[in-house]
Parts: structure tokens; C-alpha cells; sequence
């Protein structure tokens, strides 16, 4: 009997068909039998059609029922508000009043559907729950979709009454208001000092032009308004409908810009800070202005997007401008040293699983703080190092004993006027202990790696210079300035000259004037390049695994290559090989994924022309331009390589590099 009602119910109308030809098939045997079930489909099509007519009468009287408050049951019927009634278990249209039934085109084959087949992107889950709503689109209009559960008295089925609210027009005015929203943008030619060096006023006055005729011809069609608010500044407020072509185009100016050259054909970059969805105008700006100072921080040339939540990164292809003068050096030397002399404790933290930069830059930190005479300790988990030839050169000095302490310690002796100098990292969650960064309310930066969306915030002095080779250059140019060659211990001198050598792969990338003027001020002090030579020397051990990661080495595009290991590896060992992979001819970038720790890793390494920091940064990482990582959790190496080299196709196709197929190794 209940197959019987389901098969009678609404929307079943495709039984009927079926046994017609069913029928019609008999036929062709015999004729009485054709007959009878022709008989049997003619009475089950009059109690179908009756039941409908039962179920519609049921919901009027119902309707009259509670509606007895009003004058007639006609004032449901006739509602200007369209109207639908459904049966919760089955989703059956069972009933609707005039103005649904306007809207919705039908009539009475209305009620041989279900809600589902009718309007497939409503969903009902909703129901039950006090104010609690939906939105539909039914012929091209939008509605507001509200409703209630209608328990009956003599039946144990619910029934839902839905009120169908019509906002296409709300809807229209929402999207037009929230296209129309302002998009502040901040525009910097950030290599300007260098473009005009040497120049004429005339040649100056041509290459501004040149630029200022770019950025309007790329700002013309998008209906906003540009004004220059100095010589290498420019404010630009649009529509946030424009945005969306700005981005999908990937910021096109910052790729033309570049045909404007100045002193020495060095090419004009931009960098755009872009602020949008602030509540109010001036909270854009606001936005736009964080967003220019991040772009600057991580190596001009690109595109930041800022909104209240998060930033978005475009471009960046070019290298570095080194922009840093020995004034700002002095200054913030200057301003380290009165930290330092008003303190009752140094730290020196550098990031997790430190690394011979790390090390050798908090090395030159207690340099300083010794020369003031103030208790410095340097806070390294010496378990988890990956320079523990430098670390056990250290500790074996007379200087340095009692130096090196655990994060737990450092918690104990730090007080109010502790100051925490962190180098190497400006990222909290990668820092050494970020339960002791939190604790400390005096905390000093210096940092050469692009800046990223979570970096530590509220720090009294930065130093953050994404030009340098490396934190130990820094140091010592801070150094310089607060101590004379003879302050600093020969082995002080050998490991900021290691860290400098191991960021620069020995002097050969991501150096600058300054890079060398570090080197040779280390090398007055004292740093011996054999006793330097020695902290890279390798055991036999990790030599054979560093060969063995390049034997797993594939091309994963024209200039790329990826090697795995799924046997737990030093991260040392790692880097080493995505070292010597760039030694390969044609290879301009190098990863290697290993397990570590429970994790799975990536080190990344290039030559230049591929920022593999602006890959491994969608993979949660970071880093340089020439040398990044990453760490996945949850996550095995093979999976870590399928994230990896789609990342990689992401890359190449967007910013136009190694787009020639891969091939095998």
C-alpha cells in the first residue's frame, strides 16, 4: 500500500508513461491483456488526479482553519506576498496562493513537482530556525525566502509555509554599492634616488615625464582620479569594480615602468599599495599606506593588495635595489647602542632550527653588548641547530661560556628591562621561542628576508633591509659603528664572515658595495677564510646523502629542478643539495623536499632569475629571493611535490618563466 501512495503521490508522472508503453509492449502479444492494464492505468490516473484535489482541498481548509483572525480565508489567497506550502518529508508542493503563482509561471503542473526539482539552489536546512532565511532566483528575480513549520491536528506530517520577498532591487542597489566602494592606491617609483644619480636636471625632468606618461596612460581607463603628490609619489583612487581587471592584468603598469630608464640604464620599478575595503575612505588610505611600506619592505617592484583581513602580493620579479646609506645605519647603530646601555639583560634570539647566518649575527649582537658592558646571552635550542660546527667553535671560547642558553632560562632571567634582539627573522612563529618573543615588551629587529603578512609587530628599532646578503652583514655594519676592530673576538669576526659566505654562496649572490665593505671590515678584525672554509666541511655521511638527493632530481619545468627523499634528512644536508643542483648547467632554481622533524620540508634556492621566495610563500613559507623554505604538516612528500610543482606552473605561467614543457631528466 505505502508503494502504491508513493507511486500516486506528486511528481510521478513518469510511471504513468512507463506503464503506457509498458501496455503498449502487451499489446503486441495480446490484446485483452493490453485492455485490462489499460483499465488498471485509467483508474490510477483518476486517483492520482483525485488526490492532488484532495490534498489542494485539505490545505484550503487548513488555510481557513488559521486563518479564522481574519476576515475571509481569501486574505492568504489573495496575498500580495507569494505563498507556498510543502510537505517536509518529501519536499511536495502542495499548495500556493495567487502570488506565487505569478511568479512562479505555473499553474497546476506546479503541483506535481518538488521543491528540489522546481528551485534547486534553495535550501531548506534553515527551517526550524527562529529568523533564519534563505535567497532564490526564480525568473531572473531575486527573493528573500522566510518561513515557518506548520504542524497539523489530525495528521503527523510537518508542512512548511514558505513567503517568497522579492529584493532584486535591493540586491542590484548591494552589488552597486559595494562595486562603487573606493580602492585607495599609493604609488612609489622605489629605485628613484638611484634612476636620477648623476643625471642632469633636463635628463630628470625627461625620465619623470617618461614615467608620469606611463602611470596616466595606465591609469586613464579606469575612471579614477591620479594626482602626483611628489616627485616620485602618486595617489590613485578607483572604483572597486576596476580592481578585479587590476589584478586579473596583474598590475601591468609595474611591467611597463620599466621601459622608462635612468643613470646607467637602470630600469624604473614601481611599487603599488593598494587599500580597499575600509569602512571609510580614510580607513583605505590607511590601508594603502600599510600595504606601500610592506611592498617596499619586501623589495619594491610589486603590487600589495591590503584588505581588513589579510594582504595579496603581485609581482616582484625584479631584484633588489640596494637603497640603504650609511647614514640610516648610523642612526639606528646609534639607536641600538642606547637600548643596549639601558638594559639590564641582552637576548639575542634567531629563528628555529638556526642556521650559520642566524648564529654568526647574534654572535656580532653580544660583541656590542659586551663592549657596553651589559649581561648578554644567546637563546638557541642546541638540539635542533643546523650549525653545530659554528656552535661548538663558540662554546669552546673563554668568552662564551654560560653564553648560550634554552628558551626555558631565558624566561626566567628576562625582566621589564630585558631587551630581545631578534635577527634573522621577523616572522613570530619562526622565531626560536615565540612564547618568550610574546613576554618581552622591549624587542629589536634586524632581518634581511622579505617582509611577510605576519611579521612581529610593536618591535622598539627594525632593522629590516631585504637588499642585504644576510643578517650577519647588517650586524656588522651596526657593528662598525659601536666597536673598533679590536673589540671583536677573531671568532666573532669568522662567523659573521661564514654567515655573509653562506646567504652569498660564496660571494656570488645577492652582494652589494656593502656586502664586501662587511667582509673586508670582518676580515681587519681577524676572520681567517681556512679557519671559515672549515665550519662548511662536511662528514662523509651527509656527503653521500647530498649526492644522493641530486640523483632524485627532475625538471619540472625549463630552468627547475625538484628533488625528494621520503628518509628523514638533515636540513643542512638539504640545502646542500639544492645548492649543488644550481650547479647544473641550465638550472636556475632548485628544490628539495624531506621529511624533518614529523614534517615534511622544502628548501628552496635559485640563481636570481626565479624568486623562489614568492613560491614557497603559497606554501606557507618565506624567505629571500635566492634562498626560501617551507615546512607542511600533515602532510607526506609526495603530496608536499604535487603542491610543490603545481605551485611552480602557478608561478611560471603568471610571471611568464620556464614555459617550456617539462622534460625528463
Amino acid at each position: 500500500m505505502g508503494g502504491l501512495k508513493r507511486v500516486l503521490s506528486p511528481g510521478n508522472q513518469m510511471f504513468f508513461v512507463l506503464l503506457v508503453v509498458f501496455a503498449g509492449g502487451t499489446a503486441y502479444f495480446s490484446i485483452p491483456v493490453a485492455a485490462a492494464e489499460g483499465v488498471l492505468i485509467v483508474l490510477a490516473a483518476l486517483i492520482y488526479r483525485r488526490q492532488i484535489v484532495r490534498r489542494r482541498a485539505d490545505i484550503v481548509r487548513y488555510i481557513e482553519q488559521i486563518t479564522t483572525h481574519l476576515d475571509t480565508a481569501d486574505s492568504v489567497v489573495h496575498c500580495p506576498i507569494p505563498m507556498l506550502i510543502l510537505r517536509v518529508s518529501t519536499g511536495e508542493m502542495i499548495w500556493a496562493n495567487d502570488g506565487f503563482m505569478g511568479i512562479s509561471g505555473m499553474k497546476e503542473r506546479l503541483f506535481s513537482q518538488r521543491i528540489g526539482d522546481f528551485l534547486p539552489g534553495l535550501d531548506l536546512k534553515w527551517l526550524g530556525k527562529e529568523g533564519s532565511t534563505s535567497e532564490t532566483t526564480l525568473r531572473e528575480r531575486r527573493y528573500t525566502v522566510c518561513g515557518s513549520m506548520i504542524r497539523q491536528a489530525d495528521r503527523k506530517d510537518l508542512l512548511a509555509a514558505l513567503y517568497f520577498v522579492d529584493i532584486t532591487e535591493l540586491t542590484e542597489l548591494r552589488r552597486e554599492y559595494r562595486l562603487s566602494r573606493p580602492v585607495v592606491m599609493m604609488i612609489m617609483l622605489d629605485n628613484y634616488e638611484e634612476c636620477v644619480k648623476n643625471l642632469t636636471d633636463s635628463q630628470k625632468s625627461n625620465m619623470q615625464a617618461a614615467a608620469d606618461e606611463k602611470i596616466s596612460e595606465w591609469a586613464a581607463p579606469l575612471d579614477g582620479i591620479l594626482r602626483k603628490l611628489d616627485r616620485d609619489k602618486y595617489l590613485l583612487v578607483v572604483e572597486e569594480r576596476e580592481l578585479a581587471g587590476l589584478i586579473e592584468r596583474r598590475f601591468s603598469v609595474l611591467n611597463s615602468i620599466r621601459s622608462v630608464t635612468g643613470a646607467a640604464n637602470l630600469p624604473v620599478t614601481l611599487s603599488i599599495g593598494v587599500g580597499r575595503d575600509g569602512s571609510t575612505p580614510s580607513e583605505s588610505f590607511s590601508f594603502a599606506q600599510l600595504a606601500i611600506d610592506m611592498a617596499l619592505s619586501r623589495g619594491g617592484d610589486q603590487a600589495v593588495v591590503k584588505n581588513r583581513f589579510s594582504f595579496d602580493y603581485y609581482g616582484g620579479r625584479s631584484k633588489e635595489i640596494e637603497v640603504r646609506t650609511k647614514v640610516k645605519s648610523r642612526v639606528v647603530a646609534a639607536s641600538l647602542s642606547n637600548f643596549i646601555s639601558d638594559s639590564s639583560l641582552v637576548l639575542v634570539m634567531g629563528h628555529a632550527y638556526s642556521d650559520i647566518d642566524s648564529l654568526g649575527a647574534a654572535t656580532g649582537v653580544v660583541c656590542m653588548a659586551r663592549k657596553r658592558g651589559k649581561r648578554v646571552h644567546i637563546v638557541i635550542d642546541e638540539k635542533k641547530t643546523m650549525a653545530g660546527a659554528l656552535l661548538q667553535k663558540m662554546k669552546a671560547q673563554d668568552s662564551y661560556v654560560g653564553v648560550f642558553i634554552d628558551p626555558q632560562t631565558a624566561m626566567i632571567l628576562a625582566d621589564n628591562k630585558t631587551l630581545l634582539v631578534v635577527v634573522d627573522c621577523s616572522r613570530p612563529e619562526l622565531v626560536e621561542s615565540e612564547q618568550l618573543l610574546k613576554s618581552m615588551n622591549r624587542v629589536a629587529v634586524v632581518d634581511h628576508h622579505r617582509r611577510s603578512s605576519d611579521y612581529i609587530e610593536n618591535a622598539v628599532l627594525l632593522m629590516h633591509e631585504p637588499s642585504a646578503s644576510s643578517a650577519c652583514e647588517l650586524v656588522c655594519e651596526l657593528a662598525q659603528y659601536i666597536c673598533q676592530p679590536s673589540d671583536i673576538l677573531r671568532c666573532e669576526a669568522e662567523a659573521m664572515m661564514a654567515g655573509i659566505v653562506l646567504d652569498t654562496k660564496g660571494f656570488t649572490l645577492q652582494t652589494g658595495m656593502n656586502t664586501f665593505e662587511a667582509a673586508a671590515f670582518l676580515r681587519g678584525a681577524g676572520a681567517d677564510p681556512v679557519e671559515i672554509k672549515k665550519i662548511f666541511q662536511n662528514d662523509m655521511r651527509s656527503s653521500l646523502e647530498r649526492y644522493e638527493l641530486v640523483t632524485s632530481a627532475r625538471i619540472v619545468r625549463e630552468g627547475i629542478t625538484v628533488a625528494f627523499t621520503e628518509t628523514e634528512t638533515d636540513r643542512a644536508v638539504a640545502s646542500q643539495a639544492a645548492d649543488e643542483m644550481l650547479n647544473i648547467a641550465g638550472i636556475d632554481a632548485s628544490f628539495v623536499v624531506f621529511p624533518f622533524g614529523g614534517e615534511t620540508a622544502i628548501s628552496g634556492r635559485s640563481l636570481g632569475g626565479i624568486n623562489v621566495q614568492m613560491i614557497l610563500e603559497r606554501l606557507g613559507g618565506g624567505g629571500h629571493r635566492t634562498v626560501a623554505g617551507a615546512q607542511l604538516k600533515d602532510t607526506t612528500v609526495m603530496q608536499a611535490m604535487d603542491r610543490l610543482v603545481e605551485v611552480i606552473n602557478r608561478h611560471c605561467e603568471e610571471n611568464g618563466v620556464g614555459l617550456v614543457p617539462p622534460q625528463a631528466l
